[in-house]
């Protein structure tokens, strides 16, 4: 199979008049139809730099990029709109114009800025405005739609140019929770139903370990490491990259946590999602939650009723997780 977009020996980075600044060198990537590529790595490390250079909005310093088999810097400019379609962290500002009429400028590598739109570009405009679930939104005035609502609009105006990549800067940037995780998925199934490779950005790390099929990986000092996420969490890529003083990576969950244990050790009794929000208020406060029997430290049993504290010759009980929190900060003080 084709790789949607392969780079050799590339180097990304800034050039001035007489000199030349590498982020990023002897990039060797490759993305193929039907997969979806999360970019991950530390603020200001050149996440930006390197997507720009495989968008050609800004110049290799060396090496190569080939999109779809050709070489990037011998595409027309027509022909690079027909197959890569890119979607960029800012708000685009566009006013007096509906949600659709914006989806079909995705056509004009296609049709030209003079020519009218045939029936093959109304199939691909409404296609695009169904493929991201816009079409409650088709006559709306794009100036008046929400942030989510915009991200998914100028995707399906990236869909409409048909491109077999699809190039994403932080798209999840000014969304909240919900409407991030439904974007993720959305890019992963318009991956699953169309020839079509997909390479976002994004900070949302959990994510993206629980979604992409390939992880690109800054490492502090420029290295680049790829792979499946699985094999990405294995080898202890993330917790290098990400890891600091106050949090700690956890492969088996693919999350980071806060650095615990200032306050001891506490054991948690009981199963399910009240034992584990019991040791997640634990945690907050600042106890290592251990798997061991018994502790030194504090014994919380988590029940259907509540919860219930021992701890030597101490029992306190409770109602609700916002008590034990509360008794919990109780003791700090009086410690």
């Amino acid at each position: 199979m084709t790789a949607a977009l392969r780079t050799r020996d590339l180097a990304v980075g800034y050039r001035t008049r007489r000199t030349r600044r590498a982020v990023l060198e002897h990039v060797n990537l490759a993305v193929h139809p039907g997969e979806l590529v999360c970019l991950l790595g530390p603020n200001g490390i050149g996440k930006s730099t390197l997507l720009r250079t495989l968008a050609r909005m800004q110049p290799a310093l060396w090496g190569s990029v080939h999109l779809g088999g050709s070489d990037l810097r011998s595409i027309t400019n027509i022909e690079l709109a027909r197959c890569l379609g890119v979607v960029l962290t800012e708000r685009v500002a566009v006013e007096a114009l509906s949600v659709r009429r914006l989806v079909e400028l995705g056509r004009y590598p296609h049709s030209g800025w003079f020519r009218r739109i045939t029936d093959s570009d109304r199939t691909a405009v409404e296609w695009a405005i169904d493929a991201v679930g816009a079409r409650h939104l088709a006559e709306r005035d794009f100036s008046r739609l929400s942030d989510g609502e915009r991200q998914r609009v100028m995707i399906g105006r990236a869909l409409a140019q048909e491109p077999v990549l699809l190039i994403l800067d932080e798209p999840t940037a000014f969304l909240d929770v919900p409407s991030r995780v439904e974007l993720i998925g959305l890019l992963r199934r318009l991956t699953r139903e169309r020839p079509l490779a997909v390479v976002v950005s994004t900070h949302d790390l959990e994510l993206a370990l629980r979604t992409a099929d390939v992880v690109w990986l800054f490492m502090p000092g420029g290295e680049l490491v790829t792979g499946a996420p699985e094999d990405v969490v294995l080898a202890g890529n993330l917790a290098r990259a990400f890891e600091g003083r106050q949090i700690r990576f956890h492969p088996e969950e693919r999350s980071f946590r806060l650095v615990t244990g200032d306050r001891g050790e506490a054991v948690v009794h009981g199963a399910g999602l009240r034992a584990r929000l019991a040791a997640a208020v634990l945690e907050r406060e600042g106890y290592a939650v251990t798997n061991a029997t018994a502790a030194d430290g504090l014994v919380v049993h988590a029940r259907e009723t509540g919860w219930r504290v021992t701890n030597d010759h101490t029992e306190r009980s409770g109602a609700d997780f916002a008590s034990l929190a509360a008794f919990l900060r109780g003791r700090r003080t009086a410690s």
